[in-house]
């Protein structure tokens, strides 16, 4: 069934109401003077999530991923489409409207140490939210809560004195978590949550956000570059290319992708055998992600695609559902 660039992506209803649905988002930054084309960071972006769900977001740097979590959680005002969240339409409220919103959307950034301000300490910057969504009067009942949740992520109460300078990557990433979700939220989204991590307290950090998915029943928008991750994280993966969403599918399929923009992410992935690396044969796509200011004509990723047809230089593709996926390619 197709679906249009405005409405939701098909076959997404679920068996209870979403607790998000994004229908037609667009997110375009114009330029200095207003007469250059604008830079279309976001266009046209449809899906749903539902309660404890985790929805993993992939794509190469650029095409759109922290602006689309930035839009969504309203630190942007969209230039088009619509926001549900909880069944209400957030789009387009004030400031004003979104605070009751603010304590159930959170977010945890991709560099742990830069999104934590060094003048204040833990006990501080762990307060912020709770005096931002009124939530706790007193500072005894705040730094009450904050030295709990600091247990809870793996760190003692004594770091509530201490400032972020003061801990490895891997301990500020943790106050970060426990800072997004002091305020019990319903929606967190992981902005490259363990990029910047060894390998070792990546696992660590991913584990401690499922434990608190279980125990707050809260949904993640998980957004990375490893597809590994992806694979042990998410009920669902959407893979973003220039703005747009190309591809939706279960995260345990992953590795047998229909659109060839998945495809190239996948021949991408480092092999741990360099024997197997040889014997990958397709390379990954070449060339860079166009500009979104001037994006092509038809199929966004027909200029590197290896399958590309005339049809894709000039007609944008419609999305259908392949079994259980959702593509966005004149292949299917």
């Amino acid at each position: 069934m197709p679906a249009s660039s405005e409405g939701p992506f098909p076959g997404e209803s679920g068996p209870s109401p979403a607790l998000l649905r994004v229908n037609g988002l667009k997110q375009y930054f114009y330029r200095k003077g207003g007469r250059a084309a604008p830079v279309k960071a976001v266009d046209g972006v449809s899906f749903s999530l539902h309660h404890g769900e985790t929805l993993g977001l992939v794509g190469e740097s650029g095409c759109g991923k922290s602006t689309l979590a930035r839009s969504i959680l309203r630190i942007y005002t969209p230039t088009g489409g619509q926001i549900l969240f909880e069944g209400g339409d957030i789009t387009r409220l004030s400031r004003r409207e979104m605070r009751p919103y603010r304590k159930k959307m959170q977010m945890i950034f991709q560099d742990p140490l830069s999104s934590l301000d060094p003048r204040m300490t833990v006990g501080e910057i762990l307060s912020e939210p709770l005096i931002g969504n009124r939530i706790d009067k007193s500072r005894a009942e705040r730094f009450l809560r904050a030295g709990e949740i600091l247990e809870q992520v793996g760190l003692s109460r004594d770091a509530l004195g201490r400032y972020p300078k003061e801990f490895s990557g891997g301990q500020c990433q943790r106050v970060g978590v426990a800072r997004a979700l002091i305020t019990r939220p319903r929606l967190v989204v992981c902005d490259e949550p363990v990029s910047s991590l060894d390998l070792s307290i990546r696992s660590q950090i991913v584990n401690l956000l499922l434990d608190f998915q279980k125990e707050l029943g809260c949904a993640y928008i998980f957004i990375t570059h490893d597809l590994s991750v992806l694979r042990s994280v998410s009920g669902r993966v959407a893979v973003m290319y220039l703005g747009r969403i190309v591809e939706i599918c279960p995260g345990a399929e992953i590795s047998a992708a229909l659109h060839p923009y998945t495809q190239a992410l996948l021949e991408a992935v480092p092999a741990r055998n360099p024997r197997l690396a040889r014997q990958k044969g397709r390379p990954p796509a070449a060339g860079e992600v166009p500009d979104p200011a001037s994006p092509p004509e038809g199929c966004c990723f027909h200029p590197r695609c290896r399958r590309a047809m005339p049809v894709c230089e000039k007609t944008p593709p419609e999305t259908r559902a392949i079994g259980s996926r959702l593509v966005s390619c004149h292949l299917y």
